[in-house]
């Protein structure tokens, strides 16, 4: 448990004895399972120990987003949302989940933790990197065509290889909604990248020639 971001630095004794001071619990999930909606009017923190899910944004047009793909130890909640419309937490496949109330963190409780300080600044580093991930997407959605999208998104994840070669995280139907565009029209600009010499595809592999 200690090799989650919050708990970072925290041995496993303590994280336990946290959790049961914090009153988390436990949730599975299956597939495709809704593990939180409307996320913005809640105080509950989440983490993930177990499997995927996606963050999704639904805006009054009915439209999907993908926000973000949540993997083992990513963390979840309003307090780490910049977005007004309504969000959700979708399982991607079947999973586990820690979840307690936000006041735990920011309420110091009679117990007196003695590791408290460590999680609120682990969670302080989780929101500047969540702050980042929300400026990489913003860069992502500025750009006007779809190829300019991709490019943009292909130059992210470079970087955060450090490798012009990597695997996608989201399948193509996600990352079409995590660039807000029809799959269709995805498919077939990243079949004129791969004609053009840009890139190189196998299944989510992607090789950039560029």
């Amino acid at each position: 448990m200690n090799e989650i971001g919050i708990f970072k630095g925290i041995d496993e004794q303590n994280v336990k004895y946290m959790l049961k001071c914090f009153q988390a619990k436990t949730i599975s999930y299956k597939k495709d399972t809704t593990i939180i909606s409307n996320l913005a009017n809640t105080n509950i923190i989440g983490i993930i120990i177990s499997g995927n899910a996606n963050l999704i944004r639904n805006d009054y047009n009915g439209n999907r987003i993908v926000l973000e793909k949540l993997e083992k130890g990513s963390i979840f909640g309003e307090v780490f949302s910049s977005y007004s419309d309504e969000l959700s937490v979708i399982a991607t496949e079947d999973c586990s989940v820690i979840t307690f109330d936000y006041e735990h963190i920011i309420k110091r409780c009679k117990k007196s933790c003695p590791h408290h300080n460590e999680v609120i600044n682990n969670m302080l580093q989780i929101l500047a990197k969540k702050v980042s991930v929300m400026n990489n997407r913003i860069d992502v959605l500025t750009k006007k065509t779809i190829r300019e999208k991709l490019l943009e998104y292909f130059s992210i994840q470079e970087k955060e290889n450090i490798s012009k070669t990597f695997y996608l995280k989201l399948n193509y139907t996600e990352l079409a909604d995590y660039l807000g565009v029809d799959r269709s029209a995805l498919m077939r600009e990243l079949k004129n990248l791969k004609n053009e010499g840009f890139i190189e595809t196998k299944l989510n592999k992607i090789k950039l020639l560029y």
